[in-house]
């Protein structure tokens, strides 16, 4: 299978590789035996585009995913039978590392990587795929919300202009209301780099721009949206080493320093 992405796309293909990379220790932090065999059956040059010392890197997106599988645990316990609805969810194989035998996943991907997801991922009777922007309306239809809905937006939002994410979080506060929206940001000054294209790896790979920045007072400005009843930070879990496993914990949890971290944080509309 040969990919045709480019662009944000192509960042499914970047941050495939980087849990694949983790997988593949024997220490990961995150079980993907699904990421390897895709990484593997993909014809793309992972390590030339995006490099081969990302340790630092592969664990984080490891933990990261990690802490959206355990968003996904607590809904299927609260909502057996449940719809987990993955906004961009390009090559992310969560679905695989918490079925349960009930829950119930629809990814929403523009149509290049929906297309590449289907072929690699075919549909199935609880998992599917559809072709759209995150910002269309059409996709909200296709939401069966009768025994829950949970959103993920993993890598997604800082792609999109501040504007856009403000109005998305108002669409779906207005068509589920008491559902969660669990989503990770970019620090601003990090968002700031990727805009300037000053966000490379070591190979040379320009990470795309990133219009959405957060800081406090995005923090601020999304606490008080009117269809947001709560906002809250899931935290990582620690790590290996003495960066992930000391110095982000420490961090992550700092009332002002945490908002200079990469963070995940679940919105609960209201009801």
């Amino acid at each position: 299978m040969r990919p045709d992405l480019d662009g944000v796309p192509e960042t499914a293909l970047w941050t495939l590789h980087l849990r694949a990379t983790e997988a593949r220790r024997r220490d990961a932090v995150l079980h993907d035996p699904w990421a390897v065999e895709l990484a593997e059956r993909i014809d793309y040059p992972f390590a030339r585009r995006f490099g081969t010392e990302v340790g630092l890197a592969a664990q984080w997106q490891g933990l990261r995913s990690r802490t959206f599988d355990d968003a996904v645990r607590r809904f299927q316990a609260d909502c057996p039978g449940g719809l987990v609805v993955a906004l961009g969810e390009g090559l992310e194989t969560g679905f695989w590392r918490v079925d349960d035998g009930r829950v119930r996943w629809l990814s929403v991907d523009l149509p290049a990587t929906a297309a590449l997801r289907r072929a690699l991922l075919p549909d199935e009777e609880r998992r599917r795929t559809i072709a759209a922007s995150v910002l269309d309306d059409d996709w909200l239809d296709e939401v069966d919300a009768a025994r829950g809905v949970l959103l993920l937006a993993q890598g997604v939002l800082m792609y999109l202009r501040p504007r856009d994410v403000h109005r998305l979080l108002d669409r779906c506060a207005d068509r589920f209301p008491a559902a969660a929206f669990v989503f990770d940001t970019a620090p601003r000054w990090f968002a700031l780099l990727a805009s300037r294209g000053l966000l490379r790896t070591p190979s040379g790979y320009v990470a795309p721009p990133m219009p959405w920045g957060f800081d406090l007072l995005e923090r601020r400005r999304l606490a008080r949206r009117p269809g947001i009843a709560r906002l809250r930070d899931l935290h990582l879990p620690p790590g290996r080493g003495a960066a992930l496993g000391v110095a982000y914990p420490l961090l992550d949890r700092a009332p002002l320093l945490g908002q200079v971290t990469m963070r995940v944080l679940e919105a609960r509309f209201a009801g």
